[in-house]
């Protein structure tokens, strides 16, 4: 079992990044949200999860051990592979999946390509409860008080009917919400359009 990854960064593509280990490449399969957090570094450290199959013996790498427990637990869903989590941990961070988790958000789910209503229902069911009892030690620090979901999902559900991007839009949404609690959701709407 590979734990990680560690040294010269070769090749970086959005879907694969190249590492150097002492004169071996390694191809490895990375998320959007490790991408950006590689870009422009010569050299990086990516947690592993192997997959071998009798095909092929696949590496998908994460900047964060947090980010690979999410990874880890998407594919324990059934009808989720490697690639699909991947594209899941691509459209949506660490911090928001987990927050589309625990607030059982199955319409921001939904807007992942590839993920369909029954996906969608499937992956909350099956993770809601290991992500609330701490399964995982993701630190979100972009929580919404429980009252305020339905302001979230409704003022992110307007943001997409008038053409916003669905992940920016919870972003924005979720870190209006933390600074007011209170807001309504034609106040956090407003907000929203200033910074989207």
């Amino acid at each position: 079992m590979i734990e990680y990854v560690k040294g010269e960064l070769a090749e970086l593509t959005p879907a694969v990044a190249v590492v150097d280990c002492n004169g071996v490449g390694y191809a490895v399969n990375i998320s959007l949200n490790t991408y950006s957090a590689i870009q422009g570094k010569t050299s990086c450290k990516l947690y592993i999860y192997e997959a071998i199959r009798e095909d092929a013996h696949v590496l998908y790498g994460f900047v964060s051990k947090q980010e690979r427990e999410l990874f880890l637990l998407l594919i324990s869903v059934s009808g989720i592979g490697g690639n699909t989590a991947r594209t899941i941990l691509s459209a949506l961070s660490p911090a928001e999946l987990v927050n589309v988790i625990s607030t059982e958000n199955v319409t921001m789910l939904k807007t992942v390509k590839g993920i369909g209503l029954k996906t969608a229902q499937r992956v909350i069911v099956d993770l809601k409860d290991k992500i609330r009892t701490g399964a995982t030690s993701v630190e979100s620090g972009m929580t919404v008080p429980v009252g305020n979901s339905a302001v979230l999902e409704e003022a992110v559900a307007a943001l997409t009917m008038l053409g916003f991007a669905a992940a920016p839009s919870q972003k924005v949404v979720m870190a209006i919400l933390k600074d007011d609690p209170q807001a309504p959701v034609e106040s956090v709407i407003k907000q929203a359009f200033k910074r989207l």
